[in-house]
């Protein structure tokens, strides 16, 4: 089958390096257009337009998905699939123009976590598994009919990063074999269950990713877990923002007050939560470098 690829940031590439290493027919890829970023406002590309240009495969980028022109270049590639990771809602009129459908990669165990950051919310409410599913687009975000799905474990000290890495890398197989079943016509489809007591996965806002010391050591622990290393809980300390990117919780009821803070000044500096610490160990202070508290400790006066 001929397939249009969309996606945009690292996680989508390995998809898309996996459905050619299996040598399927990616016959264009749809992305992001180029963004300014940093200092200098450079125009910046995305993760999937670089590797597709360095396979040499063509690469469409439009800024609104129901430009005519954009309609007419996707039409002319002849999809007979299209298959979406990690790129941005779809208008009726594409996901439904070839003959099979668009399938969606999504990194949770649908439908728990529908949303935009599913990998995020499921360590911040404390899942044990999580886990990558592939359905079949329709109108209402997340909610098509699942082709297949696979379970990752989460362990009690993952974070964010570390468990993007592992569900990119078993979504891009999931993928592979999604694709092929479908090829091959070897494939149900199961309605996803509807409920009330579902989980969501919303955008994450700035004001979401302020440590609350008043909660529970162990809610606290699991939100910088779910924010490590991006967009990354902060705290604030002396005036001054400082973000968390990893902490080692401490089991034991403090005496201070929830938000008081307690540093030898030389290798250790912990928060009190409502029962327990939190030792930070690897942060970022305002204006400064990503370090670890050993380093920030020796050119700070707590």
């Amino acid at each position: 089958m001929r397939i249009v690829f969309m996606g945009t940031p690292d996680f989508a590439v390995a998809s898309l390096n996996a459905l050619l290493a299996a040598r399927l027919d990616v016959v264009a890829v749809v992305t992001a257009a180029d963004k300014p970023a940093g200092r200098g406002q450079k125009m910046n590309e995305s993760a999937v337009k670089k590797f597709a240009i360095e396979r040499n495969l063509p690469v469409l980028q439009p800024l609104k998905l129901k430009d005519p022109e954009f309609i007419e270049q996707l039409r002319s590639f002849r999809a007979d699939i299209q298959v979406v990771v990690a790129f941005r809602m779809l208008p009726e009129l594409v996901w439904n123009m070839p003959t099979h459908g668009t399938i969606n990669l999504h990194a949770s165990l649908l439908p728990n976590y529908r949303g935009a950051a599913p990998i995020n919310h499921a360590i911040i409410n404390g899942e044990t598994v999580s886990g990558v599913t592939t359905f079949f687009l329709k109108h209402e975000i997340d909610t098509g009919d699942v082709i297949f799905s696979e379970q990752v474990d989460i362990g009690p000290d993952e974070t964010a990063g570390e468990l993007h890495n592992k569900l990119m890398e078993t979504g891009a197989q999931l993928l592979v074999k999604t694709i092929q079943a479908v090829q091959d016509g070897n494939y149900t489809e199961q309605p996803q269950r509807q409920s009330d007591d579902l989980k969501h996965a919303p955008k994450i806002f700035k004001e979401f990713c302020e440590i609350n010391w008043t909660q529970p050591a162990q809610q606290v622990y699991n939100l910088i877990r779910g924010l490590s290393p991006y967009p990354t809980a902060f705290t604030t300390l002396q005036g001054k923002n400082i973000k968390v990117f990893k902490a080692i919780l401490v089991r034991k009821q403090p005496a201070e007050a929830a938000g008081t803070y307690q540093t030898d000044g030389k290798t250790f500096l912990q928060f009190a939560a409502q029962d327990g610490y939190l030792k930070l160990t690897d942060i970022q202070f305002e204006g400064k470098k990503r370090m670890q508290i050993e380093e920030f400790l020796r050119g700070m006066r707590l």
